[in-house]
């Protein structure tokens, strides 16, 4: 995983809507995706390519069409590398909290 590529991509809201689209419905065409966003199609072809770097995006051909996939490998890994272990340290600081102040 190219972590900079997947932060890069994430970090605008555009290309999040777009994430929020496919999932939502896998497997749209670009057409589809524009109709939900106010911009040239041009531009939102520029969204999904910085997407596909990222590995956050996968495209597969159906006859002329081009459908675009979400790919959750990508945040899983960062979900892994740069949420978890901080989740786990909060979460812990929670429980110790509601047991002193339930008098446990």
């Amino acid at each position: 995983m190219d972590a900079d590529k997947v932060f890069k991509a994430l970090g605008d809201p555009t290309r999040r809507k777009l994430l929020d689209l496919l999932h939502d419905h896998n497997g749209q065409t670009l057409g589809e995706l524009c109709e939900y966003l106010d911009m040239a199609r041009q531009s939102v072809t520029q969204h999904i390519g910085l997407l596909e770097a990222a590995n956050l995006v996968t495209t597969v051909w159906r006859g002329r069409e081009k459908l675009h996939f979400i790919n959750p490998v990508p945040l899983h890994e960062v979900y892994e590398r740069w949420v978890r272990k901080f989740e786990h340290q909060r979460l812990t600081l929670l429980h110790d909290l509601k047991k002193e102040l339930e008098g446990e």
